[in-house]
C-alpha cells in the first residue's frame, strides 16, 4: 500500500475510533509496525495527529480567527511586545517581518526609528514602514515581496514569495506564530504563512519570535521552527507565571518579557 493511501486510511480510523494503536493500524493496513511508526511520525510533523504511547490520537486545534478580529484584540500586549522587540534593532539594519497583527504593531514602532530596510510580505507592515517621516528623521525603506496576493491578512504568499526572500540576507527576522509550545515549537494555522516564516528565519542572522501570552502552549497545523532554535522569544508580561512559560524556559532560556505597555 502506497504511503498516501496508508495516511488516508489512518485518518479514517482516527475519525471513526478517536484513538488507534500501532498494532491495530498495522493489522488493519497489513503493514509492519515500523511502517506505522514512521507514518505516525510524519503525520505528527504535519500536524495531522498526536502520538501517544503505543498509538496516536487526533490533534485537536482551535480555528484561527479572521484577521480583522485578531488585529483588534490584545492591543496592549502587542504594543508591549513591539516596544521590547524594537529595542533589539540598531540603525541601518535589514529586517524581515512576516504578515500578522503583531508584526504590524511592531512596524509602527520601527517606523519611528528611521534608517531601516524592512523586507516583508505584508501590505500593512510596508505601509507603516514607508509612512512620511518627521523633519530630520532618516527615511526607512520598505521592500514588499512579490507573490500570490491574499487578503486575510493582506500579503503575498506562495513559491514566488519564498524565492524572493532568498535574495536577501537580513540582520534579524521577526515572525509571529499561531502558537508556541515547548515540544511542538512555533506553529502556524496556514501552510503558506509557515513557509514564509521558515524562509525568513533561514536567511536571517538572528531569529526573533513575537508571542503574546494567549499563544503559549498552543499547537497548530504546521511547525516552522523548534522552540530552542530562536535567538530571542519576546513575550508580554501576562505570560509570567504560566506552566507553558516554565516548560518553554526549560528548552530555551533566551526569553525577553516586555515591560507593561
Amino acid at each position: 500500500m502506497w504511503r498516501p493511501d496508508r495516511r488516508q486510511r489512518i485518518r479514517a480510523l482516527l475519525g471513526t475510533l478517536g484513538r488507534v494503536s500501532i498494532e491495530q493500524v498495522a493489522t488493519e493496513l497489513e503493514v509492519s509496525r515500523e511502517t506505522v511508526r514512521r507514518d505516525f511520525m510524519e503525520m505528527e510533523a504535519d500536524g495531522e495527529l498526536r502520538r501517544i504511547r503505543g498509538g496516536a490520537v487526533p490533534r485537536s486545534e482551535p480555528a484561527e480567527a479572521p484577521y480583522a478580529e485578531r488585529a483588534g484584540v490584545r492591543l496592549r500586549e502587542k504594543r508591549a511586545i513591539a516596544g521590547a522587540a524594537a529595542g533589539l534593532v540598531e540603525p541601518g539594519q535589514v529586517l524581515f517581518l512576516d504578515a500578522g497583527s503583531t508584526t504590524a504593531t511592531l512596524a509602527k514602532a520601527l517606523a519611528l526609528l528611521g534608517g531601516l530596510t524592512v523586507v516583508t510580505n505584508s501590505v500593512d507592515v510596508a505601509t507603516q514602514i514607508a509612512a512620511p517621516l518627521s523633519a530630520g528623521q532618516r527615511r526607512n525603506r520598505a521592500i514588499l515581496l512579490g507573490g500570490r496576493f491574499g487578503t486575510a491578512p493582506p500579503a503575498s504568499f506562495g513559491a514566488s514569495t519564498v524565492n524572493d526572500i532568498a535574495r536577501y540576507a537580513a540582520d534579524i527576522a521577526f515572525v509571529s506564530p499561531f502558537g508556541l509550545d515547548a515540544q511542538a515549537g512555533a506553529t502556524s494555522y496556514d501552510p503558506d504563512e509557515a513557509e514564509v516564516a521558515r524562509a525568513m528565519l533561514a536567511h536571517a542572522g538572528q531569529r526573533v519570535l513575537l508571542v503574546d501570552h494567549s499563544k503559549l502552549g498552543v499547537v497548530s497545523r504546521v511547525s516552522f521552527g523548534a522552540a530552542e532554535t530562536f535567538d530571542r522569544i519576546v513575550l508580554d508580561p501576562r505570560a509570567e507565571g504560566s506552566d507553558a512559560l516554565a516548560r518553554l524556559r526549560a528548552v530555551n532560556p533566551r526569553i525577553l518579557i516586555a515591560t507593561r505597555g
